[in-house]
């Protein structure tokens, strides 16, 4: 099995408890952090289904800007500088 190196940034509560639990158990941070994400749940279900809460309705949703030729008005010209 070939190991990877990754880097993330984690809150100060999160590393304080996974160097606590390394220490207990006289492992190394990396061997808690890799147990743990190996025991985590798989997300459940699609997608779309996982982020319902972020879809906005199509009834809901501002008008097409684009059919708005006002607002067209100068797109794709260079602007001063």
């Amino acid at each position: 099995m070939s190991l990877r190196t990754v880097t993330v940034k984690l809150q100060d509560r999160l590393i304080a408890e996974i160097e606590s639990v390394a220490r207990a158990r006289r492992v190394s941070r990396s061997v808690v952090l890799r147990e743990r994400l190996e025991k985590a749940d798989p997300p459940k279900g699609s997608v779309r289904e996982r982020m319902q809460d972020l879809v906005v309705e199509e009834d809901r949703a501002p008008a097409d800007l684009a059919s708005n030729k006002a607002r067209l008005r100068g797109y794709g010209r260079s602007r001063p500088r």
